[in-house]
């Protein structure tokens, strides 16, 4: 999917900083000097993210907004709520044969045998 500057990202901008910088690692001298990776940070939230992937400073720059965008939207995604549900019939008695045997360990602990 080709990367495409939108509406939303271009306002999601408006509330960040951009930083580019020199990556590090493999690449040669290319990489080791042009400031192509981007560093964007959210102001209001503090989310950082990077791009590192690209030789276009531009192309690091959407690709780091657009993780912003889907680290909000997955922060503003509201988990179903829980649907309570009763065991089975047969769980309920695997339980109940468990504690019935560890009461029985327990009685027997209990036991003195007077000489």
């Amino acid at each position: 999917m080709p990367l495409r500057w939108t509406r939303e990202l271009l306002d999601l901008l408006a509330d960040c900083e951009v930083t580019p910088f020199k990556s590090s690692g493999p690449g040669g001298q290319k990489k080791n000097k042009t400031e192509s990776s981007v560093r964007v940070v959210h102001r209001p939230s503090g989310i950082v993210r990077i791009a590192t992937e690209s030789r276009s400073q531009s192309a690091n720059k959407l690709r780091a907004l657009e993780r912003i965008q889907e680290t909000l939207i997955a922060r503003a995604r509201k988990p179903k709520p829980r649907v309570a549900t009763k065991p089975s019939a047969a769980s309920e008695a695997r339980r109940l044969a468990e504690k019935t045997r560890k009461a029985a360990v327990k009685r027997l602990r209990k036991l003195t045998h007077d000489d």
